[in-house]
């Protein structure tokens, strides 16, 4: 299984899609969910985060180091918003 990036990429993409949509859809028929305030500012955040991903991911087959440090600071950035905010 070495070299095999696709593989681990695939299989950790597949388990999250599959805990989002599988596990909270089976959860909500038993007991149902209201989501009554969204935090926009993390949505967009996450959104925005994830379209850089995206566009990353299309531009090349790898993350270089450079795309990959903008990426964990723009987490850390978020992740000392949420903790002073």
């Amino acid at each position: 299984m070495r070299r095999q990036e696709d593989i681990a990429v695939g299989n950790v993409v597949g388990s999250n899609i599959f805990n989002i949509l599988g596990i909270i859809g089976a959860s909500s028929i038993a007991a149902p969910i209201h989501i009554e305030n969204i935090n926009w500012i993390d949505f967009s955040y996450m959104t925005a985060l994830f379209i850089g991903l995206w566009v990353i991911i299309q531009k090349g087959s790898c993350i270089t180091r450079r795309e990959g440090s903008l990426l964990f600071s723009s987490y850390i950035v978020y992740l000392c918003y949420l903790l002073y905010f």
